[in-house]
């Protein structure tokens, strides 16, 4: 016989005792049979009997079970509580608001802390389990999403055919890809002003800008600022009519197959980002200036990353050569110029 079979043969499975088992155990005991014999006839480890009948005899010497099971319901539900080990820890507990605070979700915190090898390891979920409990629901505001549903997601329009379009399954699979797409005003308001926005996926660095219109020479005039700012090889976008102008990009570009977002899930990831954290949809781009957008990527390029080993994308990027040095964010700094696209918008 293998080894494996012996174990699973040894092996036995656990359960607790419930209010069937313990009314078979008064009975016995009131019928005369030792520990040992109701063991065997419940099939239970003779000290998890012993153990039981020590623990809810009452001072008279009875065993009685109605008064066992409520001792012991009482004593798991107060065993533990949800959020129990945060609440517990000061310090922890103290840690995860300022990470909060600064933006941080509870994933980076996590993987952050266990990648430093910190003491007191602790997991996402148990985060989310705290601030969904009484403890620390007053934190959920917080949280980028401040909701626990998610939306479903929406059929976008049919989208027009884009001349000298190269598909994506043309693109090579070496170099240093990005993706890009634009977040736009509602249409109700009749505003076109927008955010161009270009993610690189090696990184997850967000690089963009806010644009006046979605005129195809302005959707040109910002790919090539944002060219500018980084180091790429190709560019992957959909096939909106604002990249009718694709060939001035001066760099190569691939188009996903239409109505097919999932083919660059990095970029709608990042809008995704901006929207939950900073731009909530919906909102009049009109009421969003160029320098509250460039802080808004600045904050999310510094965060932690799992999917980076938890660095931010600055440290990826500057190690990759994408970017020659971590910009720094101010009133003068990664800024479009009404200048630098003066002749796109007219």
């Amino acid at each position: 016989m293998k080894k494996t079979d012996k174990k699973r043969k040894k092996r036995r499975t656990f359960r607790h005792l419930n209010q069937s088992d313990r009314d078979r155990i008064e009975a016995l005991l009131g019928s005369g049979h030792n520990q040992e014999e109701v063991a065997t006839i419940l099939q239970f480890d003779p000290g998890a009997i012993s153990r039981e009948i020590q623990k809810h005899t009452q001072q008279d010497g009875r065993y009685v079970a109605s008064s066992a099971q409520h001792k012991s319901n009482v004593k798991r539900s107060n065993s533990k509580y949800q959020g129990m080990k945060i609440e517990k820890d000061s310090v922890l507990k103290a840690d995860i608001i300022a990470g909060l605070t600064q933006k941080r979700s509870p994933d980076e915190m996590a993987g952050r802390w266990k990648s430093e090898g910190r003491s007191k390891n602790i997991g996402k979920d148990a985060i989310y389990k705290w601030l969904y409990s009484r403890y620390g629901q007053r934190y959920c505001r917080l949280l980028c999403t401040k909701r626990y549903k998610k939306r479903k997601q929406k059929r976008g329009p049919k989208r027009e055919m884009i001349k000298y379009a190269i598909p994506l399954a043309k693109r090579p699979k070496r170099g240093e890809h990005a993706e890009g797409d634009l977040f736009v005003s509602p249409t109700k308001t009749g505003v076109q002003r927008s955010g161009a926005l270009v993610c690189v996926p090696s990184a997850k660095l967000l690089v963009g800008t806010m644009i006046a219109n979605k005129k195809p020479t302005t959707m040109t005039a910002a790919v090539q600022y944002i060219h500018n700012q980084i180091f790429i090889d190709d560019l992957t976008l959909d096939r909106g009519m604002e990249n009718r102008n694709h060939r001035d990009f001066a760099l190569p570009v691939y188009f996903c197959e239409p109505h097919a977002p999932w083919q660059k899930p990095h970029v709608e990831n990042g809008i995704g980002l901006v929207r939950r954290w900073f731009i909530k949809k919906g909102t009049n781009l009109m009421e969003v200036s160029e320098e509250y957008f460039q802080e808004c990527l600045h904050i999310l390029n510094g965060k932690w990353r799992k999917s980076l080993g938890y660095r931010s994308a600055y440290e990826v990027a500057l190690e990759r050569g994408i970017i020659q040095k971590i910009p720094a964010f101010g009133a003068g700094a990664l800024l479009i110029t009404i200048n630098t696209l003066k002749v796109a918008f007219h």
